[in-house]
């Protein structure tokens, strides 16, 4: 039987990655979840899940997880985080500890489009290249932004004060991050996924725009839409409190997604759900209930 390991089983990927393994059927004493604090993944250990303790920057302590395990889910270091380091640590430890496949959590990129999203795309091309010349089997998997996140990007109260942002009619294809999370454990607990990528956009392309008038439909009260620039955009963030370097890091995925980063629709998340995604109507309603 296949030993997985999964990363980050804190985190909503990580551990909705456990979660979906265990609804598939996937034995619960062949997962292991990986945590930097072991006492954080009691959930998952009253489930049967065996939680081992690893942090990215400590190889040794990788090494020791990974003993007896098949494959690993890296499930991406968070920005403004040495993710070099980190993710070359996880995958040399793999190959050192006797790991066969690792499967990889990556950002979606518009096929040459030459775009470097700061504290992202550099980390993602080199964590890829290193998988790609390991000797491991591997799988990446592209992620469209968080369909349950979206409202990072615009005004927490748009009914009161709209959304402004620099963008109007861009389209991208988001999905959850339980979709996500589902996709990863279909790919971890089926075979003939070795050195493949899939691009896992959702069902459904929509804009900035469309979502003010989503927001709008489904209370019944107007959400103003406007365009402004990246930095008034900025500005604004910066002027609410967020700092200086997390506003530009927003601004480059709002600016991103008007120039069609991540418009991109392959089918793939679809097939792996075997269903459409949940699109942002449908999510809004879900939560207003």
């Amino acid at each position: 039987m296949t030993k997985i390991l999964v990363t980050g089983i804190t985190g909503t990927i990580g551990k909705g990655t456990v979660e979906h393994l265990l609804k598939k059927g996937f034995p619960a004493d062949q997962i292991i979840g990986l945590t930097r604090k072991k006492e954080e993944g009691i959930n998952l250990a009253a489930k049967g899940i065996e939680v081992r303790f690893g942090d990215y920057l400590n190889y040794d302590s990788l090494l020791r997880a990974f003993k007896s395990v098949d494959k690993v889910m890296l499930t991406s270091a968070v920005a403004f985080s040495d993710r070099f380091t980190q993710h070359y640590n996880v995958i040399t430890a793999a190959r050192q500890a006797g790991v066969k496949h690792v499967v990889y959590m990556s950002i979606m990129r518009k096929e040459d489009s030459g775009r470097i999203m700061p504290e992202i795309t550099e980390s993602d091309l080199f964590t890829e290249q290193v998988l790609k010349s390991s000797g491991l089997d591997y799988t990446i998997l592209y992620h469209p932004p968080f369909t349950d996140i979206l409202s990072i990007y615009y005004d927490s109260n748009p009914y009161g004060n709209g959304i402004k942002v620099p963008a109007g009619n861009g389209k991208m294809v988001p999905a959850t991050r339980d979709e996500l999370a589902e996709a990863h454990a279909e790919i971890l607990s089926t075979p003939g996924h070795q050195k493949k990528s899939y691009s896992l956009g959702g069902s459904e392309t929509i804009s900035f725009a469309e979502i003010a008038k989503i927001l709008a439909e489904e209370k019944g009260k107007p959400v103003p839409f406007s365009t402004i620039t990246a930095e008034e955009y900025t500005g604004e963030l910066i002027a609410k409190g967020t700092s200086r370097k997390v506003a530009k890091f927003l601004t480059s995925w709002v600016v991103a997604i008007e120039e069609g980063e991540f418009e991109h629709q392959s089918g793939d998340l679809e097939r792996l759900l075997g269903r459409k995604t949940t699109n942002f109507k449908k999510y809004i309603e879900s939560t207003l209930a």
